[in-house]
């Protein structure tokens, strides 16, 4: 079989659903009713993705995401949150605790998958090692997969580092929303483009950035984003 992929899902119907439509695709899918005993599993055994229900008993989804961003052996574990909840604060929120990706329900499985494939096929691992990246007081080393900002380690959700190494390693170049959405999420990502704005935002938080002052990403209307090198802003 394939990878492995944990779901933490309470409702059962849909988690048989969700490991019976995995298993068709090649995966290895190991379902838990609650957050605290999929995280178990993750820690034992971690395995290529995880997929968070948000509405659970106990642990919600949001805590679980955030806890296992906080431990450096799974941190970087792809992570796609399943809810019914579909309001942009509920996404932001899931996105700044260190989800990949939000799917709400009812949703499609061909959909889910294809989001799975996605995620999986952005996080092969590789061996080739990386030069450092610096710009306007910002260090990136992928080698380590390490962001400093004045010295200062950053804490970035997967898909952020993703974003900003791409942004630094095209500097001054425009990249468009739709080759951000390509290179970050892959070519098979079915989300809204809002995903890529709400991603920006909370990256441009944690360098201290703004859209409207912004040192580092700088928007460009109607086209995308641009990394400026840390200029003035």
């Amino acid at each position: 079989m394939g990878q492995k992929i944990v779901i933490a899902e309470d409702d059962e119907s849909i988690r048989r659903l969700l490991e019976v439509a995995l298993k068709s695709h090649g995966y290895t899918p190991v379902g838990f009713p609650d957050a605290v005993s999929a995280l178990e599993e993750i820690r034992r055994e971690p395995p290529g993705l995880v997929i968070f229900d948000v509405m659970m008993d106990g642990m919600d989804g949001f805590e679980a995401v955030a806890r296992l961003r906080q431990d450096p052996r799974i941190a970087q574990l792809p992570v796609i949150l399943l809810t019914a909840k579909s309001t942009e604060v509920d996404k932001i929120i899931g996105l700044d605790a260190g989800a990949d990706d939000y799917v709400t329900k009812p949703f499609s499985i061909l959909e889910l998958c294809a989001r799975v494939r996605a995620q999986l096929r952005r996080t092969e691992s590789t061996s080739v090692q990386e030069d450092a990246l610096e710009s306007g007081g910002l260090c990136m080393n992928p080698g380590r997969h390490e962001v400093f900002l004045e010295g200062v380690p950053l804490s970035l959700t997967p898909k952020e580092y993703e974003l900003l190494k791409l942004l630094m390693e095209n500097r001054d170049r425009v990249i468009s929303r739709t080759e951000l959405l390509r290179q970050v999420w892959g070519s098979e990502f079915c989300g809204e483009t809002r995903t890529l704005d709400i991603h920006i935002g909370t990256l441009r938080q944690k360098l201290g950035d703004s859209a409207e002052q912004s040192r580092y990403i700088k928007t460009v209307r109607g086209v995308g984003y641009r990394f400026d090198g840390g200029g003035a802003p």
